[in-house]
This record gives C-alpha cells, sequence and structure tokens, in this order.
C-alpha cells in the first residue's frame, strides 16, 4: 500500500505539472493534430487554476510513505524514494521556471521611442505601424516579435501592440476590457497562436483574434486597432514626425536571436518560411471584407505587384510596394486618380490621395497555417474562379 500511494503521489506531483505546460507550447506534438482537438486548453486552463490542490494531494500521499522508507529502509530504497523525489522537485522547476512563457519572453524594461530622424535601425526592417489621433509610432518586428507584446499610448489613447513570430501576425489591441484598462502576460499559444492572460479575471486572449477562448470573459473581443506593416524606411517617407520603438539595453541578446526574422531566412522549424506557395509556413497576405475570407499567396504578389479582386460587392486591390515589402489593401474606386496611380508605381502614399485613405482595409501577412487556422472558411484567391 505504501508503494503504491508514494507512486500514486508522484504521478500527481508531475503529470499535471507537465500537462499544464505541454499542452499550450511549442513542444511536439502539442500544437496540432488531435490533441487540438480535445481542447487542450481548457485543459490547461483548469490545470492553471487547479495545480495547487493537486500538489497538495500529491504530497499527502508521498510523505508518509517516503519518510518511512528514509527511517527503516535499507540505502537500496532509500536511494528508490530519493531519485523519484528529486525527479518530481526537477520537473517542478523546469515547467514552473524555465518552460512557461513569461519566463521566456520577458516585457520591455525600458521603452524609448525616437523620432524617425534620429532612428538608426535598417531601412528594410519591417515594423508595424499605428496612427492615433493624428500620432504615428513603428514598432519593429525583429523587437516586438520577442516581447510579443508592447502597451503604449498613442495619441492619448491606450494600444497593445502585438506579434506572434511562430504565425507571422501582428496585431494591435485596446486593452480595455468591459471598460476597465487591462494588463496583460503571455501565458503560452493555442495552435501555435500566443496567448495573453488578462490581469484582472485571469482569462486567456488569443493573439491573432483577440477573442478571449478560456476563462470568465470567454467570447469576448478585444476591439483592434488599425495597423499596417511597411518597412522602416516607408515609414519614414509617410511619417516624417513619427517615432520609432528603439530596442531595449536588457534585451540585445534576445533580439539578436530574431536576426533575419523579416526576411524569413532563419534556421528555425518554426520561424522559418517555406519559400513555395500554399505551404504551412507559406507566406500570404490575409484580408477579411464584406464577410469574405481570402488569402493571397505572397509570391504571387510578387510576381504581379498588384492583385485585384471581388470580395461581396466590392472590387479591391492588395498591392506592394517599390521595396517589395510593403503593402496594403484598399477599395478600388474608378473615379478615384490615385488608385491608377498606385497600381502604375507601387508608391504607397497614392493611397492617401483623394480619399483613398478611408477606403484602406486592414491586411496582414500571415503564415498561411495561421491564416486558414483562424479564418476557416478562407478562400485562396484564383481557386474560386
Amino acid at each position: 500500500m505504501r508503494l503504491l500511494s508514494f507512486l500514486f503521489g508522484l504521478l500527481l506531483l508531475i503529470v499535471p505539472e507537465v500537462l499544464r505546460v505541454y499542452t499550450i507550447m511549442p513542444f511536439p506534438g502539442s500544437q496540432e493534430g488531435v490533441a487540438t482537438d480535445l481542447r487542450q486548453v481548457d485543459l490547461a486552463y483548469w490545470l492553471h487554476h487547479h495545480v495547487w490542490w493537486l500538489r497538495l494531494l500529491g504530497l499527502a500521499f508521498v510523505v508518509g510513505p517516503a519518510l518511512h522508507t528514509l527511517r527503516t529502509g535499507g540505502w537500496l530504497k532509500r536511494i528508490g524514494v530519493l531519485v523519484p523525489l528529486a525527479l518530481a522537485a526537477t520537473v517542478f522547476y523546469l515547467f514552473n521556471f524555465k518552460f512557461m512563457a513569461d519566463r521566456m519572453f520577458l516585457p520591455v524594461e525600458h521603452k524609448v521611442m525616437a523620432p524617425v530622424a534620429d532612428d538608426g535601425g535598417a531601412p528594410n526592417d519591417l515594423v508595424i505601424a499605428v496612427e492615433r489621433h493624428g500620432e504615428v509610432r513603428a514598432y519593429p518586428i525583429e523587437l516586438i516579435g520577442y516581447h510579443h507584446q508592447v502597451l503604449d499610448t498613442i495619441g492619448g489613447e491606450a494600444v497593445m501592440v502585438t506579434y506572434c513570430t511562430v504565425c507571422r501576425t501582428g496585431r494591435t489591441y485596446s486593452p480595455v476590457v468591459n471598460g476597465q484598462p487591462e494588463t496583460f502576460r503571455l501565458v503560452g499559444m493555442d495552435h501555435f497562436n500566443a496567448m495573453f492572460e488578462d490581469g484582472r479575471t485571469g482569462s486567456w486572449w488569443r493573439q491573432a483574434t483577440g477573442e478571449c477562448i478560456a476563462g470568465p470573459l470567454k467570447g469576448q473581443v478585444l476591439p483592434e486597432v488599425p495597423s499596417t506593416q511597411l518597412t522602416r524606411a516607408e515609414f519614414a517617407r509617410l511619417h516624417p514626425q513619427g517615432l520609432v520603438m528603439q530596442p531595449d539595453p536588457a534585451f540585445m541578446k534576445e533580439y539578436a536571436g530574431l536576426k533575419d526574422y523579416d526576411e524569413g531566412t532563419m534556421v528555425s522549424s518554426l520561424e522559418g518560411r517555406d519559400t513555395a506557395s500554399w505551404q504551412p509556413k507559406s507566406w500570404v497576405v490575409g484580408v477579411v471584407h464584406n464577410g469574405v475570407a481570402r488569402a493571397y499567396d505572397w509570391n504571387e504578389l510578387q510576381r504581379f505587384r498588384v492583385i485585384k479582386d471581388l470580395l461581396g460587392t466590392d472590387t479591391i486591390s492588395v498591392a506592394l510596394a517599390n521595396d517589395q515589402r510593403s503593402f496594403s489593401a484598399y477599395v478600388v474606386h474608378r473615379d478615384t486618380a490615385a488608385t491608377s496611380q498606385y497600381e502604375a508605381n507601387g508608391d504607397i502614399t497614392a493611397r492617401y490621395v483623394v480619399h483613398v485613405r478611408a477606403d484602406t482595409i486592414p491586411a496582414y501577412q500571415e503564415y498561411w497555417h495561421s491564416w486558414r487556422t483562424f479564418h476557416p472558411n478562407t478562400t485562396r484567391y484564383g481557386e474560386h474562379d
């Protein structure tokens, strides 16, 4: 009986610790296939909020047999007790202090925004640009890709700029929940997409959609704030009075780990790029307009520079700028001179002429596996013709 009690207690000390992290981190098999269909996020959420009493129960089953063996058993039996206990302690340490998302990816400590004129970043670096009430700020992807989120105030409005490198998803949200300003921490991922936990209710929110997927606020959605992805040089040209986030000196080593992420040439099974089209890690531009979700192949966009399409009742264009990195999508108006100007020379400033800016629609560069996961009804450009 003592042996069975000891073994059962060990299972309670080890298995929940492993499962609550395994289910929401990119371990082999944890983010795809059958496991994700079983709503493992719900299991992980339950474990995160009940693991303490499982630990106490495990200790209750382990302590008595362990003390008895250490007092009365021979040295082999004592080793047979100490080794499993050391294993349980190691698992506790690893899965609480090493493998937790918020221990691996830390928040910004010193956020510095520099004027465009003083920004020393590489011109071709990609940034997420956000404009609110006349103020414009840019956040380099290779910086926020490590932190996953940056809270800021733009034009007097609180914003949360987010990025998930494993999905290649950049999104900006209003960090206000039920009328109250909220803070978030990185808690893990679901279907390879980053998840954040709010500080007030402990609910979990998906980065790619802003949807709360576990906890008391399940089903709510964070309001999205419009943002664009473009190069540092294009941002500087369009917004010479804008501000650009600078590297935090405390994380220079971590930023170096994302070198070449922008280009898709990182040697990483999670963050590299499939250069062929319509593979899991292929780049697409995703658009949702008039209730229709559609993906546009990045390789095709680079070949043609402008892709025209019909979404619902509107004709839209997805266009690539001269730098081959900055892009946008907008509704085409036959009476708008700026539309033809844009399509002729790829000049992004054209979309700001003759009311085109008011008709710009959200567009996101993303891995194909991510876009199709979070937009299950999406179609691929060309297949509907």
